[in-house]
C-alpha cells in the first residue's frame, strides 16, 4: 500500500550512514577540519581517529616515513599530534624546507661528502626565542623552520652556499648558524636591522636579510650589500637582491644544485648558470658556456659590473683520431647594453694551447666587466690539425648573455645634524650611465679547472687592457 502523501520523511541520522562513504568524505578534509570533526559527535570522533586518515597528513606536512613511524611506536594520529605540538607554527613551510634539506644532503652525500660533515644539528625553539630577544627583532617563520632542521654549518671551506674562483680571487659562502648570524646583526646606518645569512671567510662577503622595512628595504628581502663608492656618506648601501623571502631564496638555490644547474667541481658547488641553448658545435667540437655575476667585485656607483664565465670545449668521442687538433688563438666580440662593441684577439687561452682529441674535454674560467648592467660575448677559436699542420679552422663560441641581478640604489645624504635621508631606486636592468671604462676580456688571467681546489688570496681579478 502506498504511503500517504502528507507523511513527512524520517530524519536521516548520522549513526545510520555507512562507514565507508563517511571515511571517504573525511579523507578529503584538511587536518584542521578533521580535528573539528572529533568534537562534533561520538560517531565522527571515532571515524576521524581512523589511522589511515592521519597517515596522509603525516606524509604531507611532516614527510614522516613508515620506518620513522615504526620507530616512534605510535599511531599515525599520535605521530601527527606530537609533531604538531613541536613544529605546528611551521606547518606552512616545514615540508618544503625539509624536502629541500633532504634532497641537498642526498645529492651532496654522493658528490661532496665532506660538506655534509660541516652541517650542524637542529636548534630548539627556546634557542630561536633567545636570539629574537637578543637582537630585538622577530625572525620570519620560514627562517626559524630551517634552523629546526639544520643549524647552518661550521665556518669551513668549501661553503654550502657556493664558491667562485679566479686567478687571484676566491669566494666560498658558509650558511651561518643562528648564534653567529645573531652576532653579526646590524644596527648601523645603511644596514639597520639586517641579519647576515652567509659569510665568506676569504672576502668578508655576506648575504643579508632585512628583518624590518627600513631604509627603503622590503621586509625579509635578501641581498648583497654594495657600498656606494661615489657617495660621501659611508652609510649609502646599494643592494644586489638575491631573494624576496628565506623560503624562496633557499629552495631556489637547492633546486639549482640538485638539478645540476650549478656544477660540482673538486668537491665544491660553483654558482655558474648554464643556458642550455648556449651551445655551439663546429664539426666534431662542441663549445658551451656558463656565466656568473660577482657582486663582491661589482659596484653600482661607479657602474662596474663584473662577470665570470666558464668555457667547456669537447671533441666527440666518435671523431676520427686524425681530427685531433690544437687551439692557437681566440677572438672575442663583446657588446654592452648600449651597443658599444669591443673586439679582443690573442694567442691561446689561460696562457696555454690545449690539444683536443676524441673524447677529451678542456675547461677554463675567465672574466669580463661591463659599465652597463648587461652585455653579451661571442667569438671563435682558431685551431690547427695535428696531422695536417697547415690546416687551420675556426670553432664558434656561442653568444652568451650576462645580466646583473635586480638592484636598489641607495643615495644617503646629510640633511640636518646627523640625520640621513635614504632615496632608493629599483634597477630593471636598463643600461647604466656613461662611463669611460669599456667591457674587457681578461683571458690572460683565466683560471683552469685544475686549480679550483686551491683557495687563492682575496683580491680583484687582474684585467687585460
Amino acid at each position: 500500500m502506498a504511503a500517504p502523501l502528507d507523511m513527512e520523511p524520517s530524519a536521516l541520522s548520522l549513526e545510520l550512514l555507512p562507514t565507508d562513504p563517511l571515511l571517504l568524505i573525511l579523507s578529503f578534509l584538511d587536518y584542521r577540519d578533521l580535528m573539528s570533526c572529533c568534537c562534533l559527535s561520538r560517531r565522527l570522533n571515532q571515524l576521524s581517529s581512523h589511522d589511515p586518515l592521519w597517515k596522509r597528513h603525516c606524509k604531507k606536512y611532516w614527510l614522516i616515513s613508515e620506518e620513522e613511524k615504526r620507530k616512534r611506536n605510535q599511531s599515525w594520529k599520535a605521530v601527527f599530534i606530537s609533531t604538531y605540538s613541536d613544529l605546528g607554527r611551521y606547518i606552512r613551510y616545514y615540508a618544503t624546507l625539509k624536502k629541500a634539506w633532504d634532497d641537498l644532503e642526498k645529492y651532496l652525500g654522493q658528490r661532496c661528502p665532506r660538506m655534509i660533515g660541516s652541517l650542524k644539528e637542529s636548534v630548539r625553539e627556546e634557542d630561536l626565542d633567545a636570539v629574537e630577544a637578543q637582537i630585538g627583532c622577530k625572525l620570519p617563520d620560514d627562517y626559524r623552520c630551517s634552523f629546526r632542521i639544520h643549524n647552518g654549518q661550521k665556518l669551513v671551506v668549501p661553503g654550502l652556499m657556493g664558491s667562485m674562483a679566479l686567478s687571484n680571487h676566491y669566494r666560498s659562502e658558509d650558511l651561518l648558524d643562528i648564534d653567529t648570524a645573531a652576532g653579526g646583526f646590524q644596527q648601523r646606518l645603511g644596514l639597520k636591522q639586517c641579519l647576515p645569512l652567509t659569510f665568506c671567510i676569504h672576502t668578508g662577503l655576506s648575504q643579508y636579510m632585512a628583518l624590518e622595512s627600513v631604509e627603503g628595504r622590503n621586509k625579509y628581502e635578501i641581498f648583497y650589500q654594495c657600498p656606494d663608492q661615489m657617495a660621501r656618506n659611508p652609510s649609502a648601501i646599494d643592494m644586489f637582491i638575491t631573494g624576496t623571502s628565506y623560503l624562496e631564496w633557499f629552495t631556489s638555490y637547492v633546486n639549482k644544485v640538485v638539478t645540476g644547474d650549478y656544477p660540482i667541481i673538486r668537491d665544491q658547488i660553483f654558482r655558474y648558470v648554464h643556458d642550455k641553448e648556449c651551445v655551439a658545435t663546429t664539426g666534431d667540437i662542441t663549445v658551451s658556456v656558463s656565466t656568473s655575476f660577482l657582486p663582491e667585485l661589482s659596484s653600482v656607483h661607479p657602474p662596474h659590473y663584473f662577470f665570470t664565465y666558464r668555457i667547456r670545449i669537447e671533441m666527440s668521442k666518435d671523431a676520427l683520431p686524425e681530427k685531433a687538433c690544437q687551439l692557437d688563438s681566440r677572438y672575442w666580440r663583446i657588446t654592452n647594453a648600449k651597443g658599444d662593441v669591443d673586439e679582443v684577439q690573442g694567442p691561446g687561452v689561460v696562457g696555454e694551447f690545449p690539444i683536443i682529441s676524441p673524447g677529451r674535454v678542456y675547461e677554463y674560467s675567465s672574466c669580463t666587466t661591463f659599465s652597463t648592467t648587461s652585455g653579451y660575448m661571442e667569438g671563435y677559436y682558431t685551431f690547427h690539425c695535428l696531422y695536417y699542420k697547415d690546416k687551420f679552422f675556426n670553432v664558434t663560441i656561442p653568444r652568451f648573455h650576462m645580466v646583473c641581478p635586480t638592484f636598489k640604489v641607495s643615495t644617503a645624504r646629510m640633511v640636518s645634524g646627523d640625520a640621513v635621508v635614504f632615496i632608493l631606486e629599483t634597477n630593471h636592468n636598463e643600461y647604466a650611465v656613461d662611463e669611460d671604462e669599456d667591457s674587457t676580456d681578461t683571458d690572460e688571467y683565466e683560471d683552469r679547472r685544475r686549480v679550483l681546489d686551491i683557495p687563492a688570496p682575496p683580491g680583484r681579478c687582474p684585467r687585460h687592457t
